[in-house]
């Protein structure tokens, strides 16, 4: 069914998993009003990122693999501005929706968060470079010792001349400390926050590696959209210009205080190693991810190879039959391997056998 098809079905949606870049990005339907956030000053939209997207999706059109029922989902969440808690196996994809997501919609780069037995919430909102800023400091206060008084001529009249006026100005920004937002960083959920007029896509890669108390610290910001930097908040300063996740991006901060302007497209994935709070689950929509059929395996090597090799059915049927004995497997390691076999040279079968043997191997076993 195409997507003109399925958006006179659903007129609702305005995700179909096509991926597709669209010439004109889709309008996204209007938040309910308990999701209305007014956050500011305004920020410039975020770059792209197609290499990203490309090592992720592929050269090639995306293979759909969501239902009907789990694309309601996605466009549930989009429609609510609640985050999607997706769970499935490893290697399933899970990650790659994300990308699906930002692409079809036209939403920039993806801003990643990959969880770790040792992150905290603040990880993902800012990073303060207390150290760097009190060396930076001590410089300032040495250079302001070190250096004479200037002495600027005065006119006939009182004011000072053009050169002059350049000088008074060179010197009061020499005398001026180091402005504070030039050692606040955001994180990835940080910047997802600030107030964009079209939302960011923020990827929560594997939450279930997290500490216990991690999903709980989240509620607050996922409810609120809104977070507090209290170093900001302290500051004398009205605004300060922080750095982003984005590479060489910068941002206004007023009052120490982020709040989105449209709550970002939340993407956080699990692999089921753990339950999170109800009240964490309430906030969110769940959608299971399985692992794609053998057409889905098929079409997706195609796409992210620009061709169907030689020998791939093979490989996928491999694939199928060590999936389905209770393996754990990623669909890296199926184009690892259909990519290996069409290399210039490589026998598949005798000593080349046992490398796919090896690129296929379960992943549960730990070799």
């Amino acid at each position: 069914m195409s997507a003109q098809e399925q958006t006179a079905l659903n007129g609702w949606h305005v995700f179909h998993g096509t991926g597709r870049e669209p010439a004109v990005p889709p309008r996204l339907p209007a938040p309910p009003p308990w999701r209305r956030f007014r956050g500011g000053p305004a920020q410039p939209p975020p770059p792209d990122d197609p290499d990203g997207a490309l090592r992720r999706l592929g050269p090639g059109e995306v293979t759909p693999r969501l239902s009907a029922d789990e694309t309601d989902t996605v466009n549930a969440a989009l429609l609510l501005r609640r985050p999607l808690l997706i769970t499935g196996p490893p290697g399933v994809g899970k990650s790659t929706l994300a990308y699906v997501i930002s692409r079809e919609l036209g939403l920039g780069r993806v801003l990643e968060w990959n969880i770790v037995s040792r992150t905290t919430l603040r990880d993902g909102l800012y990073e303060h470079d207390a150290m760097g800023r009190a060396q930076a400091i001590a410089a300032w206060q040495a250079g302001l010792r070190s250096s004479a008084p200037a002495r600027i001529e005065e006119t006939p009249e009182g004011a000072t001349s053009g050169a002059d006026d350049k000088t008074a100005v060179t010197l009061q920004a020499r005398q001026l400390p180091p402005p504070l937002g030039d050692f606040i960083a955001l994180g990835p959920l940080g910047t997802a926050l600030l107030p964009y007029d079209r939302p960011r896509v923020l990827l929560v890669d594997e939450l279930d590696k997290s500490d216990i108390d991690l999903p709980n610290d989240l509620l607050h910001v996922l409810e609120n959209g809104s977070y507090d930097v209290p170093e900001l908040v302290r500051d004398a300063a009205e605004e300060a210009r922080v750095h982003t996740s984005d590479p060489g991006g910068q941002a206004v901060v007023r009052g120490g205080r982020v709040e989105c302007r449209e709550f970002p497209v939340v993407v956080i994935t699990s692999n089921g190693e753990r339950q999170f709070p109800a009240a964490f689950r309430r906030r969110c929509l769940p959608l299971e991810m399985r692992t794609p059929t053998r057409e889905q395996l098929l079409a997706l090597v195609e796409g992210h190879l620009g061709a169907r090799p030689r020998g791939t059915e093979d490989l996928v049927d491999l694939f199928v039959q060590r999936v389905q004995s209770g393996g754990t497997h990623s669909l890296d390691q199926l184009l690892n391997a259909v990519q290996m076999t069409t290399a210039g040279g490589f026998q598949a079968d005798g000593d080349g056998r046992k490398l796919v043997e090896m690129l296929l191997r379960d992943l549960a076993k730990g070799r």
